[in-house]
């Protein structure tokens, strides 16, 4: 899949046109939705003319995939920070996961997952934001299984897809109740699942 991305402004500068198309526009899809928010109002936040979106951007979809990349580009560094951070322990590491996104639902602004949203608002396959969203996820499951395996368990499979439902469940919640609801159980039920994988006496990290 080829990504479009904006030319960055010269260091000192002020932010070129289609910087600041991509900055409106993700700010715009996260916090209103895909679909809710159209052309007008992204040149019109972002400050710049129609053809100047167009000449960044052939489409609103390929502006879409633009921000899903760099939101996905920024979630994986903040989980191979975590990751690091945690030592070499696979216990510890997918403790420190699950504590990732417990912050993540803590913060005012936080309005769910963007790929997660953008899967509802498009359900049909092959659409370039769903292509961003499903490669992201597809690389969050396939992170959380590799730690998993060096785990002594006997269903590594199992302790990383209960994750993510646990995750994802989560988040979706937080839409309906915020971050007193459910979502603020999703630590504790993490730590459960993961020390109900280790073998009996195990010590947790």
């Amino acid at each position: 899949m080829t990504t479009i991305k904006p030319t960055p402004a010269p260091c000192g500068g002020k932010p070129n046109a289609a910087m600041r198309v991509f900055e409106a526009a993700r700010d715009l899809f996260y916090n209103r939705g895909i679909r809710a928010v159209g052309v007008d109002e992204i040149v019109a936040q972002a400050g710049v003319t129609k053809p100047s979106l167009y000449r960044a951007y052939p489409s609103k979809d390929a502006l879409v995939a633009a921000c899903l990349t760099e939101s996905a580009k920024d979630g994986r560094a903040a989980l191979e920070a975590v990751l690091a951070e945690a030592g070499d322990c696979p216990e510890a590491q997918l403790r420190a996961v699950v504590r990732l996104y417990g912050r993540k639902m803590l913060d005012p602004g936080f309005r769910g997952c963007a790929m997660s949203n953008t899967a509802v608002e498009f359900p049909e396959p092959g659409h370039p934001g769903r292509v961003v969203l499903e490669e992201c996820k597809a690389d969050l499951r396939g992170r959380l299984l590799c730690v998993a395996r060096r785990m002594t368990t006997r269903d590594p499979e199992g302790l990383a897809d209960g994750l993510i439902l646990l995750i994802e469940g989560a988040m979706a919640s937080h839409h309906i109740f915020g971050s007193q609801g459910p979502s603020a159980a999703l630590i504790a039920a993490g730590d459960r699942l993961i020390s109900a994988h280790l073998p009996a006496g195990a010590a947790a990290p």
